[in-house]
């Protein structure tokens, strides 16, 4: 993935679309404290398993955030979006799948694996994790994301997932790392 970042800077959050940024002010066991927190969306978030490759496609892409932690800021991830609409959960994963991967999974095939509380130490957001399996019958596009997303579908082969998983030069998400394990457990 071509990744030229120029001009990098950080600004006040003046009017945001997605994160809210506060203090809580409370009392634990009789003691004033405070904590800065960020009020997230809830969120999506896809392992999706290539039968006839046998190999799972992922998604990569630039995360300023991490950018700030290594100068690189491309992450590799399970496809996956924000809780924004009035669509069932797994609705909004079947739209990723398509927008993100390129592949139109019916609904029945996507499954439900867990939730669980990301970013617990300033956000505490909810992700719902499910799993869905595709072949070359099932893509419509190359992905890639919408409204200007600049996203590289990634495919790793199941041969190289031991590998991918403990190199610690690919950023990668704890949602991703929980899903490989949820997988291995399951079909290994």
């Amino acid at each position: 993935m071509k990744n030229r970042i120029e001009n990098f800077t950080l600004k006040s959050l003046d009017d945001p679309k997605f994160i809210t940024t506060a203090r809580a002010i409370y009392e634990q066991n009789g003691i004033a404290k405070s904590w800065e927190i960020v009020k997230a969306h809830d969120s999506v978030a896809i392992l999706i398993y290539h039968t006839q490759l046998d190999a799972f496609i992922l998604v990569q892409q630039f995360r300023p955030a991490v950018y700030m932690n290594n100068n690189s800021g491309l992450t590799v991830e399970l496809c996956a979006g924000i809780v924004d609409k009035s669509l069932s959960l797994a609705e909004i994963a079947k739209e990723e799948i398509e927008e993100e991967c390129g592949y139109a999974v019916p609904l029945e095939k996507i499954k439900k694996i867990t939730s669980f509380y990301t970013s617990v130490g300033f956000a505490g957001s909810r992700q719902t994790l499910y799993y869905a399996e595709v072949d070359e019958s099932m893509k419509i596009s190359e992905g890639g994301g919408i409204d200007g997303e600049v996203i590289e579908v990634v495919t790793l082969p199941v041969s190289e997932l031991e590998t991918f998983i403990f190199n610690e030069k690919i950023a990668k998400t704890p949602g991703l790392m929980f899903a490989f394990l949820w997988w291995k457990q399951k079909y290994l």
